[in-house]
């Protein structure tokens, strides 16, 4: 079910991935966010993070869903509330990061986050590419859930004209989860988030697995 799901609306959610009691241990670790900050993005490195990639994979439901050589190449803590609030406008997820820049026709947007190396690569690797999101409270219509265009992975990189045309012609699904729940998504599926309205928070961790080697001479950066 899980699988049609993700291979046929670019995004599926599986419940209770974690228990109430690991959530309150993963919230308690200190992770520092600058005041302007929505999130963080380095965060493969630390042990605590490394043993949640295996018991990510360890899960028989996410492993059907996950590349059959994958590696975990990004974990980033969001946390959304009335006091660090954001929209995100409708878009793809289109960069990566790599450890070394290689000139390549085929690649482009060349970019540095929070000292890490991004590049957009070809559709075709972005669509073997599984973002998995671990909400660590829950996210109900009023906590900024991401908005979903199912279907839209299939159709290669959008443009923001056309990403913006379907927003205002195709149904939108609106993702709400549980504390503990997995929302696994395609990075090529449109997708967008309002602000929260409610006195709660968001927090997530979303983490994106992809094939243990990469096109056009590229490495990832600290794949685990």
């Amino acid at each position: 079910m899980h699988t049609h799901a993700l291979d046929t609306d670019g995004f599926a959610t599986i419940p209770q991935v974690l228990t109430p009691d690991e959530c309150e241990r993963l919230l308690a670790l200190p992770i520092e966010l600058a005041p302007s900050s929505a999130g963080s993005r380095c965060l493969l490195q630390h042990p605590w993070c490394q043993e949640l990639v295996a018991q990510l994979r360890a899960h028989p439901q996410i492993a059907a869903l996950l590349p059959e050589d994958g590696v975990a190449v990004q974990c980033t803590y969001f946390e959304k509330s009335l006091s660090r609030n954001w929209l995100v406008p409708i878009h793809q997820d289109l960069s990566i990061p790599v450890a070394a820049r290689v000139d390549h026709p085929a690649l482009r947007g060349w970019s540095q986050k929070e000292g890490s190396l991004y590049v957009q690569p070809p559709a075709e690797l972005l669509e073997q590419l599984v973002a998995i999101r671990l909400h660590l409270d829950p996210c109900t219509e009023v906590d900024g859930p991401l908005q979903f265009i199912a279907g839209s992975h299939t159709q290669g990189r959008i443009d923001a004209e056309q990403a913006a045309h379907w927003r205002r012609s195709c149904r939108v699904a609106t993702s709400t989860l549980e504390r503990g729940d997995a929302l696994l998504m395609r990075p090529l599926v449109l997708h967008a988030s309002s602000k929260a309205a409610g006195t709660s928070l968001r927090r997530v961790l979303h983490f994106v697995f992809g094939p243990a080697s990469l096109p056009y001479g590229l490495r990832w950066q600290n794949p685990v």
